[in-house]
């Protein structure tokens, strides 16, 4: 922390800050030469960074540390989100999409052998009990005779 300690001078002509009155109240007189000497080039970035002095080091410590413990958080969490993700995709992958390419293709052998059975059940409807022309009309006969 920075001490402030006024020093009253014996000499007065052997500072270069010093004005012709010795008095404390004409600062901005001298506040004001040592302005015009200040660097006009300064940038946001230099402010900010020389507001750095301003907290004290403890303070600058415990934030620092609060920083780096949050984004060694976010880094394990994201690493073991990623792994995660990781095996959930190739369990998908190895196990899920094989099983979808057997069920569709078990869907596929469903189907024709329906189509099959329809066409089959067709063919004997169209050809009626054997013994029978196709081409006479059926006559409906009661069932038990």
């Amino acid at each position: 922390m920075v001490k402030v300690e006024i020093v009253e001078e014996k000499d007065v002509h052997a500072s270069p800050y010093a004005s012709s009155s010795s008095s404390r109240t004409s600062s901005s007189v001298s506040l004001s030469s040592v302005e015009s000497d200040a660097s006009v080039e300064e940038s946001f970035i230099d402010r900010v960074v020389a507001l750095k002095d301003i907290v004290p080091p403890t303070t600058r410590h415990n934030i620092v540390t609060r920083i780096s413990k949050a984004a060694s958080f976010v880094k394990n969490g994201s690493k073991i989100i990623g792994n995660i993700v990781w095996v959930v995709t190739t369990s998908a992958l190895l196990v899920g999409l094989p099983l979808a390419l057997v069920v569709e293709d078990e869907a596929k052998a469903v189907a024709q052998e329906k189509e099959l059975y329809e066409q089959h059940q067709g063919t004997q409807q169209m050809l009626g009990p054997p013994g029978l022309d196709p081409s006479q009309p059926k006559a409906l006969v009661p069932p038990g005779f």
